[in-house]
């Protein structure tokens, strides 16, 4: 299922910034958390990939699941 996002575009004297948000129903179901890193690699004009960097909190889950012997 997809979810329609609009890109804005916030232009000043010097700069501009672009901004996508992402719904509310996709950062849930990725289980984003603030503050997380994330890295947009571009594969070509049409497509864009999100991938998610680790994060301590995550390391910590990750061992967290592995058995003790």
């Amino acid at each position: 299922m997809g979810f329609p996002t609009k890109i804005q575009l916030i232009k000043r004297q010097a700069s501009e910034q672009w901004y996508i948000n992402f719904p509310s129903a996709i950062a849930q179901a990725m289980e984003f958390e603030k503050g997380e890193v994330v890295e947009w690699i571009v594969k070509d004009k049409h497509q864009m990939t999100l991938k998610r960097k680790h994060t301590q909190k995550q390391e910590v889950k990750k061992n967290s699941t592995k058995k003790h012997s």
